[in-house]
């Protein structure tokens, strides 16, 4: 296989040539000054060797002590890396917990990511958005299996009523009836209610015509009963159905006292917090009621069957359906800068609350793989690194060494005459 560091070993050996290049120059230079005729020159080349040579030294010993004891003798305080690396791991995560993955810094990349563009770009791309509306209505028909068992039934049994029946229940119903009233589609409710109410009567007339003949028999004798109770009976059926009839959608005076009466129970809804929460608390016991519950669990099996069938279809209603959703939140992340920054908010404060226990786990992680790197790989590695900045310190040091003795000898001599350096 190939090594993935090839250049980076090249350049490291490169630049360990060159610091080791200096280091022998100077030996040379220091060697050659002793060849040179006696005089100034050639004991201030001598001086700058020697120190150029001190200091090359001096600097190889410390950048190799990092890494590997120097010359393999058994230094103390050398291999540093190798002998330290469990409490360097620790302090290596530590740092990158504490200095490098703050809020701050994420919540400065999420921005520079621009999280609603990315959202809006993949919602608006059919290519993933429907396998994304595929993988969502996927979950439905399992997310409804796990709420079909006992404990779910109580649990939603539970759960309905609090929440259609909570305090703001009746303001709720209040804003909804509100807009019934005011499109004029409550007159129509309630123009359903007097039809079924027609056929009924219509469907039992014969039974309520004897309920009534045996009611005027019970008050008024068998004989009296005899007499008139049939015609009472007719009388009465005929009169509820005329009054009835009278009930136009144009007006009426029940319909138009219906009117009245719906409307000062709005006002009183969202007026009176009392009578809010008693609508709320007979929303709550009609909610909790077990004719009803059994009615909404059969809605909701029957809506499970539903989604199971139309799941199976290859032109799936539910698919489609989200995958509009999906789009349509595509474009309000796209023109909507208030959605964007609910976003962004929501995205922050995500991060913010995770983000203490991950620092732990990270600086947890990061210690853990460093404490378990072999010597010679966290060697290579670090290495590899740095190792060529670290060159650059030989060659600093052996180059200023030498400048640094060259000119101390001349500042010497100027001052004490001939130096012994």
């Amino acid at each position: 296989m190939t090594d993935p560091d090839l250049l980076a070993r090249r350049s490291l050996a490169r630049h360990r040539l060159v610091a080791t290049g200096l280091l022998v120059l100077m030996a040379a230079l220091t060697l050659i000054s002793y060849r040179l005729p006696p005089g100034w020159w050639s004991a201030c080349l001598g001086a700058a060797a020697k120190a150029g040579f001190v200091g090359g030294i001096a600097d190889w010993f410390a950048v190799t002590a990092l890494f590997r004891r120097p010359l393999g003798l058994p230094i103390p305080h050398t291999a540093i890396i190798p002998n330290q690396r469990e409490r360097l791991g620790r302090a290596l995560g530590r740092f990158v917990a504490n200095h490098v993955v703050t809020p701050q810094e994420v919540g400065s990349v999420l921005r520079q990511l621009d999280l609603p563009g990315i959202l809006h770009r993949f919602l608006a791309d059919p290519a993933s958005a429907r396998p994304a509306a595929q993988a969502l209505a996927s979950l439905l028909p399992r997310l409804l299996v796990s709420l079909q068992d006992g404990r779910a039934r109580r649990v939603v049994a539970r759960l309905v009523p609090r929440v259609v029946g909570g305090p703001q229940a009746g303001v709720v119903v209040a804003r909804a009836l509100h807009g019934m009233v005011d499109g004029g589609r409550h007159q129509d409710v309630f123009g359903f209610i007097l039809g079924q109410l027609r056929a009924a009567l219509a469907s039992r007339e014969s039974a309520l015509r004897q309920a009534i003949e045996e009611r005027v028999r019970e008050q008024g004798g068998r004989l009296v009963g005899w007499a008139v109770g049939a015609a009472v009976a007719r009388r009465v059926l005929s009169a509820v159905n005329a009054e009835l009839d009278k009930m136009s959608p144009d007006g009426s005076e029940l319909r138009l006292a219906f009117d009245e009466w719906i409307r000062r129970e709005i006002t009183r809804m969202e007026t009176e917090p009392q009578r809010a929460a008693e609508v709320g608390q007979a929303i709550r016991r009609l909610a909790a009621h077990e004719t009803v519950q059994a009615w909404l669990w059969d809605i909701w099996v029957r809506l499970r069957h539903s989604l199971d069938a139309d799941l199976a279809r290859p032109n799936s209603r539910t698919v489609a359906a989200i995958e509009a959703a999906l789009a349509n939140l595509g474009d309000v992340l796209e023109n909507d800068p208030a959605a964007r920054a609910r976003v962004e908010a929501a995205a922050e404060a995500i991060i913010a609350s995770i983000l203490p226990s991950a620092q732990v786990h990270i600086a947890t992680f990061i210690g853990n793989v460093v404490s378990h790197w072999d010597t010679a790989t966290i060697v290579d590695r670090l290495e590899l690194r740095v190792g060529r900045d670290l060159q650059y310190i030989r060659m600093n040091g052996t180059i200023v060494g030498f400048l640094i003795g060259g000119l101390l000898y001349a500042v010497l001599d100027t001052v004490f005459g001939q130096p012994g350096f």
